[in-house]
């Protein structure tokens, strides 16, 4: 059985009354939906308010879910719009995180990957890259930079990101290739790359 089968006998569990398989759910996405929520909201203890307001979203609408797409797709969705409310209610726009955090670090299972052998010129370019990344993102309009976020730190297919942003495969491959279109034209400069080669 696959994971979307298995989410989808879970779903159908809670549907069905059973409050311990969303708890389930819970416990496998909690941290993959959480470290989303962060690259939007920046803030440890805002973040998980906004994680669990999007978990009681989540099973508020469950009677509705009939599988259309994967739950953790759907969970996304739901998560990115909590996010997005979160950000609109204080008035502030999105921002990105590329940066590895305490708890992302537990999730690499090879220790000696932490491990530093870079020089200080080396770790002085990387950080002007990560800086100059950034800097790009944040120019970039929301919806660019969601795509991006969820296609390259998420890691979600182009399919999911389409429903996730409720929007055309079309709509989305245009929207990531013009948002690594503009970044790369802010680290051409650094790189010293052509101008018609994107990295």
């Amino acid at each position: 059985m696959g994971e979307r089968e298995a989410d989808w006998v879970l779903v159908e569990r809670v549907q069905s009354g059973d409050q311990e398989a969303f708890g389930l759910l819970v416990s496998k996405y909690q941290r993959k939906l959480l470290r989303l929520v962060m690259r939007f909201v920046r803030d440890a203890a805002e973040a998980e308010d906004v994680t669990q307001e999007a978990f009681i979203k989540a099973y508020r609408a469950l009677p509705g879910f009939r599988g259309e797409s994967a739950f953790y797709t759907w969970l996304y969705r739901i998560g990115v719009n909590a996010a997005k409310n979160w950000l609109v209610a204080r008035g502030r726009r999105m921002s990105t995180v590329s940066e590895i955090t305490g708890d992302d670090a537990t999730d690499i299972d090879d220790g000696g990957l932490l491990r530093d052998d870079a020089t200080p010129e080396q770790l002085l370019m990387s950080k002007q890259i990560g800086e100059t990344v950034n800097a790009a993102m944040d120019a970039l309009p929301e919806d660019l930079r969601t795509a991006i976020a969820l296609r390259e730190i998420e890691g979600l297919s182009y399919e999911e990101i389409a429903q996730v942003m409720d929007c055309p495969i079309g709509t989305v491959r245009s929207r990531i290739f013009r948002a690594r279109d503009a970044i790369a034209a802010r680290l051409r400069p650094l790189l010293d790359t052509e101008s018609d080669r994107r990295w």
